[in-house]
């Protein structure tokens, strides 16, 4: 763990999400956020005096999509394009303390449950910001590369090829190639 992002607190690995623990992983989460030199200021900006109503909100997104509660009503895309001076290395130190988060307070299966879809998200919304050219941080590449062995298997071992380098998830990003 690098020294300069607030810990994560230790806490028993739960095998399994539930409403309860994913309450605990957002507030968690967000309190490390908060004190994050980098990224509490951004949230700060567009927060303050409004955690208590964004909160619960993050705790129906991450039910909705990691339990499949369906409860979640919001555009992802649209919440996140006002943000002012939100720069490539904004969503790294996201996806790293989110990350580290997550590994800290579930086993690895359920931790994947939560690290897939928030790289996936992510990687929409910097796609949506910067543009189809966009490349990929040496940084995200590499919590990409980190996430990706514990769920997919590599060349041969299921009789697919591995996906190329950039491109996380089971199908090709619409818009790109495989040469790209």
């Amino acid at each position: 763990m690098n020294p300069s992002f607030p810990a994560a607190p230790v806490v028993e690995r739960a095998a399994e999400p539930t409403e309860a623990n994913i309450r605990d992983l957002v507030y968690g989460f967000y309190d490390r956020v908060r004190a994050d030199t980098l990224l509490g200021p951004v949230f700060d900006a567009k927060l303050a005096g409004r955690w208590d109503d964004h909160l619960p909100k993050m705790c129906t997104f991450w039910g909705s999509l990691v339990l499949g509660a369906k409860q979640y009503r919001g555009n992802v895309q649209q919440a996140h394009q006002p943000l002012e001076g939100v720069e490539p290395q904004h969503f790294s130190r996201w996806l790293y303390l989110f990350l580290d988060t997550v590994e800290s307070r579930y086993q690895p299966a359920a931790a994947v449950r939560f690290m897939e879809p928030a790289l996936r998200i992510a990687q929409s919304l910097q796609l949506s910001r910067f543009g189809w050219d966009y490349k990929i941080p040496e940084e995200q590449q590499a919590l990409l590369d980190r996430i990706a062995p514990k769920r997919h298997p590599r060349d041969g071992e299921d009789g697919h090829a591995a996906r190329p380098p950039g491109e996380p998830f089971p199908t090709r990003i619409v818009g790109r190639t495989r040469d790209e």
